[in-house]
């Protein structure tokens, strides 16, 4: 008597993350448009979802909200397993062969000289090119060598430094200083005021460095922006190296409108995420797949995930939404 074959075990269902940076912004012009945002696709799927965690913060910590969510995704967490100190996030040292080294990315920016601040635009506002980014790069190495750091081209707006000098520097990313008055954000460690000020005075060497380099020149006769010195983020080292989890979903397209302040871009932006990413989540959500939604803002995020399946909870939601969904704008307001 022959046995019938097993059939093979069905694959667990996909568990999809969206992560969105710049859900909300505390601009008074993006506050003045939040209660005009209809998103019928995400007013439904919060209605499907239960709220899990809430990272509360501020709009002075150094890591943004978005940030911290997605080194808290990928696994990027200290030995004991809690959450990295606020500016060091060890985001370059995370990719590398050698984790333990601390590392930093160097990003060629503009600084611009107010009369009463300095202001940064980061490469990607000033259309920085990989030539020019490349010229700029190896003319500073030198420097950083005889400082012990390691200076690599990685990409035009991101180089990657690695050295001891970068130990313990606590460093404001690059989306929170953008645009902004950069004098409270400049990358600091009491536990080694060495490295701070030899970080100084590179950015120093560098400012007077690239203001006589041809690519000054070239850019500011193209009537671009010239390059006038480099922002210092994703500093530290992994306590435990570890492999990286899987990337969450993070669609760039609210950062972009929000780093840029164009509001009404941003209003398009949430309206488009609401027709696809939204829809796809909450018909997901509908099928029974586990899925996880993190709304993130200036000052805090909030993550979701799947509601209890069982006939009470059902219930809930069903007298839940009979008397009323509220706007999904209410929840981007506390972000």
């Amino acid at each position: 008597m022959s046995v019938a074959p097993m059939a093979p075990e069905a694959p667990p269902p996909l568990h999809t993350h969206l992560l969105l940076p710049f859900a909300s912004a505390r601009a008074p012009e993006c506050l003045a448009v939040l209660n005009s945002l209809q998103l019928p696709n995400l007013q439904a799927l919060l209605t499907e979802l239960v709220p899990a965690t809430t990272d509360s913060g501020d709009e002075h910590a150094l890591s943004l909200p978005h940030e911290r969510a997605l080194a808290q995704a990928r696994g990027l967490v200290k030995a004991d397993g809690s959450a990295c100190d606020d500016g060091q996030i060890p985001w370059a040292a995370a990719g590398s062969a050698d984790p333990a080294t601390p590392q930093a990315w160097f990003s060629p920016c503009h600084f611009q000289i107010g009369t009463d601040h300095v202001s940064l635009l980061p490469g990607e506002q000033i259309g920085l090119t990989d030539e020019d980014a490349r010229g700029l790069c190896d003319a500073l190495s030198p420097y950083c060598a005889e400082d012990g750091i390691t200076l690599r081209f990685e990409s035009a707006t991101r180089w990657h430094a690695s050295g001891e000098p970068l130990r313990g520097i606590a460093s404001a990313s690059l989306d929170r200083v953008s645009g902004r008055p950069v004098d409270s954000w400049m990358p600091q460690s009491p536990a080694n005021p060495a490295g701070s000020q030899l970080l100084k005075r590179l950015q120093s060497e560098a400012q007077m460095l690239f203001y006589t380099h041809p690519v000054h020149d070239a850019r500011t006769a193209r009537g671009l922006l010239p390059v006038n010195g480099f922002w210092i983020s994703g500093a530290g080292a992994l306590e435990a190296p570890a492999p990286l989890r899987p990337a969450p979903t993070v669609p760039d397209t609210l950062r972009q409108a929000a780093l840029r302040a164009d509001w009404a871009a941003w209003q398009q932006a949430w309206a488009q995420l609401d027709a696809t990413e939204m829809k796809a989540l909450l018909e997901a959500a509908r099928r029974g797949e586990p899925v996880t939604l993190t709304l993130c803002g200036e000052r805090c995020a909030q993550t979701w995930v799947n509601a209890p399946q069982g006939a009470g909870a059902r219930l809930g939601r069903l007298f839940k939404n009979l008397l009323g969904r509220e706007p999904a704008w209410k929840a981007l307001e506390p972000l």
